[in-house]
């Protein structure tokens, strides 16, 4: 028989606190056609994108979480000291070590919590959240920070046809804490490393150090250009239209959750046609309130979920209390899906 004492932790953990940040810039379309042979019409039909937002350079990935991070706290009612862990999901911090998960912790004033980053893409904030729940009732911390964070604008080759219009730049954080009741479902989670090339960097790193023009994507001017996230449009649609719709059920029937429980649908925001497919597909009754933050936010990645959920809480769209079902997908190809009670 086992020596090891049980964990002390809650019964259950919730989200109590969703804070975001957007950053001041904001881009239209007219932008993006600056280097691409396309129209603001194009733009819109094919993925809704209106505006995305892009950081400057104080708007660092460490600074932007900072800010997210202070209304979340704020919205939960806690001390940052309280906070036992933080974690972060980004594929946009160029350092590779430390983890920028520790200097935002320090910011804060959170003490000496458990830091570290996590790297799962568009799925990244779902992955955060079930890590952060499994903390919580496992007992090694009673508040948990998740941080879904990026600055794509870094990673966006302007002259690509099929991306430059895409991508975005902000944070959205959540504190998770105790519950005496369930209040983040099952996660329904997983990858399908065979189509990890449908999404990815054009060149590592290391390659792009050795420079080789002959093998390295170059710019109009002849130069190599810095490595971005290139993607099959089709491909990447046609699976999260329909393979995604399947994980979202999954979730529900996992949580004993039926579309007609729902208030509220927040899937990432990577395309308004994939959003809208999987709100048919799903057959989700006209009462269940839809993110569609894509419009003016664009494709943030792991941010666009806690984003997209502070933006419908503080326009009363959504309200605290509300059942949420949150799907996040992409690069790897990676997803996690859930249902949540709205903080």
């Amino acid at each position: 028989m086992s020596k090891i004492k049980p964990s002390k932790g809650a019964p259950y953990a919730r989200i109590i606190g969703v804070g975001g940040y957007r950053p001041t810039r904001v881009v239209p379309n007219e932008v993006i056609l600056e280097t691409i042979d396309s129209s603001d019409e194009w733009i819109r039909s094919r993925s809704g994108i209106v505006t995305r937002h892009w950081a400057s350079d104080e708007e660092t990935v460490a600074a932007m979480s900072v800010e997210a991070s202070g209304k979340a706290i704020a919205d939960a009612g806690i001390d940052p000291e309280q906070i036992g862990a933080v974690v972060v999901s980004t594929v946009s911090h160029f350092k590779q070590t430390p983890a920028v998960a520790t200097e935002i912790a320090h910011r804060i004033g959170a003490g000496k919590p458990a830091a570290f980053d996590i790297s799962a893409g568009c799925a990244g904030f779902g992955y955060g959240l079930t890590l952060a729940k499994g903390m919580i009732v496992e007992g090694s911390a009673e508040y948990v920070l998740v941080i879904g964070v990026e600055r794509l604008s870094d990673l966006t080759d302007l002259e690509d046809r099929a991306t430059a219009f895409l991508f975005g730049d902000g944070a959205g954080a959540v504190v998770v804490g105790p519950s005496q009741e369930p209040a983040i479902g099952p996660t329904v989670w997983g990858s399908e490393g065979d189509k990890s090339e449908t999404i990815k960097q054009t060149v590592g790193w290391n390659e792009f150090r050795l420079g080789d023009v002959s093998q390295l994507p170059l710019d109009a001017k002849g130069e190599v250009k810095f490595p971005a996230i290139t993607q099959e449009g089709q491909a990447v649609f046609r699976w999260a239209v329909f393979e995604m719709a399947k994980v979202a059920q999954q979730a529900l029937d996992a949580a004993g959750i039926s579309p007609e429980d729902l208030d509220v649908f927040i899937p990432h925001q990577a395309n308004m046609r994939i959003i809208d497919s999987m709100v048919k597909t799903l057959k989700l009754p006209e009462h269940v309130t839809v993110a569609r933050d894509i419009e003016s936010t664009g494709n943030t990645s792991a941010a666009s979920i806690p984003l997209a959920m502070e933006r419908l809480l503080a326009t009363g769209q959504a309200k605290s209390g509300d059942t949420a079902l949150v799907i996040g997908f992409g690069a790897g190809l990676v997803y996690a899906a859930t249902v949540v009670t709205l903080p």
